[in-house]
């Protein structure tokens, strides 16, 4: 699993919202092992990310298309993201 925190301009969010759902989640649902994204609005302007792979080398690639990604967004975001990422140690549903 990979988290990703994001800060950005407030007004910028919504942007970057729209754009996630339209231009990354494409490129992110096809790499193999995807098992889910989800984003989440914290507000003031911080975005956060989770990815779930199956395995380390689709999270890895993940975090590659992230960063690749990320670059055309880069106007609207004014930090690199905070990355955390490892294997998943316990989990509930």
């Amino acid at each position: 699993m990979t988290i990703r925190r994001y800060e950005t301009d407030p007004k910028s969010a919504s942007e970057i919202i729209r754009r996630v759902k339209e231009e990354f989640m494409p490129i992110i649902k096809k790499l193999p092992g995807f098992v889910s994204y989800n984003l989440i609005d914290a507000g003031n302007g911080t975005l956060a990310s989770i990815t779930t792979f199956q395995d380390k080398s689709g999270a890895e690639e993940s975090t590659r298309r992230a960063a690749d990604w990320v670059k055309t967004v880069r106007s609207l975001s004014s930090n690199p993201p905070q990355i955390i990422s490892g294997e998943i140690v316990v989990q509930s549903w």
